[in-house]
């Protein structure tokens, strides 16, 4: 394989990876989908405990957000930093 081949199939690897590593994003998404359907079911049985149940969704969000926020940091490093070769 040539060099110039070898440049093109690092860089292109390295673009997988970072797609790969944005798979995070999944999880993220499903959870925020997942807390935030139980704080509706939660405020819609309960009124009053309205302000408790929006506190803690919010928390629960912002946890599950971290997660993808990290894998978009390591996709980021994987496109800007990563050396190709």
């Amino acid at each position: 394989m040539d060099p110039e081949s070898a440049v093109i199939l690092a860089t292109g690897l390295k673009y997988l990876g970072a797609g790969l590593a944005m798979t995070g994003a999944i999880g993220a998404g499903a959870g925020v989908g997942i807390v935030v359907g139980g704080a509706v079911q939660g405020i819609a049985r309960n009124p009053d405990a309205a302000g408790d149940i929006q506190s803690n969704m919010i928390l629960g969000v912002a946890l599950a957000e971290a997660v993808a926020i990290y894998a978009l940091v390591v996709a980021l490093i994987l496109i800007f930093v990563a050396p190709v070769g």
